[in-house]
């Protein structure tokens, strides 16, 4: 794709300015470290266009610290006093989703997982962001704790103009041939393989 143009043009009967203007569906996955970090660039940039952004965290506890969660809250207070940027919401499954309460501290994983994703089929359907991050998204399908199929068609009808971003590794082939834009993280090196453990400001 030199200079960003297509090296194709199908013949669906759209002009280059309608077909430039679709939402998209990526899927970042692979077994190297980067699929969340790409998905927040990409929201990021969202965020400068205008386009509200809501994270959904789907495996992260909420013991972890996520650097870019602070970033986005920041951005979010930003929106709130100035008017620049969007509005930001930012939601892990290790909280138990922040718009239900659980009694107890026992956890159900699956039934939280497919709570989130009902939150989702929620926000899509009503249209409430223009960029959504489903981070770690292809594990609770992967353990079927939610139904792959349904999140293909659910995503393939969703209304409006919302990007969605989906990470995690060993991606469904299902939703692999849905994505309009699929990226695999591989390894060449990483400072691991010298031992070195992960840092502030690289891994978190």
């Amino acid at each position: 794709m030199p200079q960003g143009k297509p090296e194709t043009v199908p013949e669906d009967g759209l002009t280059t300015r309608q077909r430039r203007h679709r939402p998209l569906t990526v899927v970042h996955t692979g077994t190297m470290k980067g699929k969340s970090t790409a998905a927040f660039g990409l929201a990021l940039r969202a965020w400068s266009a205008g386009m509200p952004v809501g994270v959904f965290q789907f495996v992260k506890s909420a013991k972890w610290r996520v650097g870019e969660e602070g970033a986005f809250a920041a951005l979010g207070q930003a929106h709130e006093a100035s008017g620049v940027g969007a509005p930001v919401a930012w939601h892990k499954m290790g909280e138990g989703w922040s718009w239900i309460q659980r009694a107890g501290t026992e956890t159900d994983h699956a039934a939280d997982a497919l709570e989130g994703w009902r939150q989702v089929q929620r926000d899509l359907a009503a249209e409430r962001y223009g960029m959504y991050v489903l981070d770690e998204f292809t594990y609770p399908m992967k353990w079927g704790w939610v139904d792959v199929g349904e999140v293909v068609e659910t995503l393939r009808d969703r209304p409006g103009f919302q990007h969605v971003v989906i990470t995690g590794r060993e991606a469904a082939p299902a939703l692999v041939e849905a994505a309009d834009l699929v990226v695999e993280m591989t390894k060449i090196k990483h400072p691991m393989d010298a031992g070195q453990k992960g840092q502030r400001g690289i891994e978190w």
